[in-house]
């Protein structure tokens, strides 16, 4: 199993009394895999899973875990530990489970490697190893990142470095066939795209998802100006929506859009200014405006 294409890792919309809006939720699924998204996330960063409690989470997991049933679309779900990936057991429709790289403890790469190798042997489903370094504070060299590749269980890799480094350059140029880089920050997609990478976790696609469908097709078929010229557009798309923590901004825009209920996050999240969404709806426009 390769994993491809677009993964949308969905918010998790509230309502005016501040619960979980569980129609439009629904709602976000079916628009996203409409719209050509391989699959979503459950339960990332991205869907406050922090601030939610476990009959929230439960929830959230049930809704996304009967849409990706009915539509036989790949479910990933943000797990962490041992107990988090036993629980997948129970449900048959979770393709693999996202986990982030230890955070704040710094074990270095081999502490790393030895965490995700307990996790995979305990782990009734396999494994995307989340590396976000500049939030977990560990970082992993090109030869930390092929072993992990190359733990059995481990299918793929979510990469959000920052940008493109010399080891990001040095992992994408030697990758096992079976093993999937998806890009995790969502301003450098296209060029991680065109290194190699076979796809993205990409919160941005919320408001953009047949744009960055597109843009994988264009780089795996090898139009490299059709490429260049969305990937332009759409990191400016992703700035906009990243220019306050996320997923403040993004819930705006789909509040704006009439797509959610309210724009409302929990804390320690705040609501996104009103400069900030105007610039992201300009850029949304945008995008919408310029010719195929």
């Amino acid at each position: 199993m390769t994993l491809t294409g677009v993964y949308v890792p969905l918010i998790t919309p509230f309502d005016a009394s501040g619960g979980v809006a569980l129609e439009a939720l629904t709602a976000l699924v079916h628009q996203a895999l409409d719209a050509g998204a391989t699959g979503v996330v459950a339960l990332g960063t991205t869907g406050e899973p922090a601030a939610l409690s476990d009959q929230e989470r439960r929830e959230v997991l049930d809704v996304l875990s009967s849409v990706c049933r009915e539509r036989r679309a790949q479910l990933l779900v943000g797990a962490n530990s041992v107990e988090a990936l036993r629980a997948l057991g129970e449900r048959p429709e979770v393709t693999a489970a996202l986990c982030l790289v230890p955070p704040f403890l710094r074990p270095g790469g081999a502490g790393v490697l030895a965490h995700f190798g307990h996790l995979a042997q305990a782990s009734p489903v396999p494994l995307v190893v989340y590396h976000v370094p500049y939030r977990t504070g560990q970082q992993l060299c090109a030869d930390d990142l092929r072993l992990l590749a190359g733990l059995p269980g481990v299918v793929g890799i979510k990469h959000a470095v920052g940008g493109i480094d010399a080891d990001t350059v040095d992992f994408l140029a030697d990758i096992r066939p079976d093993f999937a880089v998806l890009g995790g920050e969502d301003q450098f997609i296209s060029p991680l795209l065109a290194l190699g990478a076979h796809g993205g976790i990409l919160a941005s696609a919320h408001v953009a998802t047949v744009d960055f469908v597109e843009l994988i097709a264009l780089w795996h078929a090898g139009d490299v100006d059709g490429a260049r010229r969305l990937g332009h557009r759409l990191a400016a798309l992703s700035a906009a929506l990243f220019a306050e923590p996320n997923p403040a901004v993004i819930k705006s825009v789909l509040h704006a859009q009439g797509r959610i209920p309210t724009a409302a996050v929990r804390l320690p999240l705040l609501p996104a200014g009103t400069d900030t969404t105007r610039v992201a709806l300009q850029r949304v426009d945008e995008l919408r405006n310029v010719p195929r």
